[in-house]
């Protein structure tokens, strides 16, 4: 009986999977990719942080200003 070359990839295919070398691999890969988005994540927030506090300290002095002016006036 012929073995089909899709056949013969299904089968290597299920035989790699199922080895001990390739669930490591995938493993390692799922924990890196775990690893970004968290890094991405914490970047993500420090940036936003940032802004925060600058756009805070803007406000802050836009109504000191304010103040000042409605004082004088």
């Amino acid at each position: 009986m012929e073995v089909t070359i899709g056949n013969q990839a299904i089968g290597a295919y299920r035989e790699i999977v199922v080895s001990p070398e390739f669930k490591e691999v995938e493993r390692l890969r799922r924990e890196a990719l775990s690893n970004e988005a968290s890094a991405l994540e914490h970047a993500r927030r420090k940036e936003a942080e940032k802004w925060h506090d600058i756009v805070s300290d803007q406000a802050a002095e836009i109504a000191r200003l304010k103040s000042l002016l409605n004082g004088k006036e």
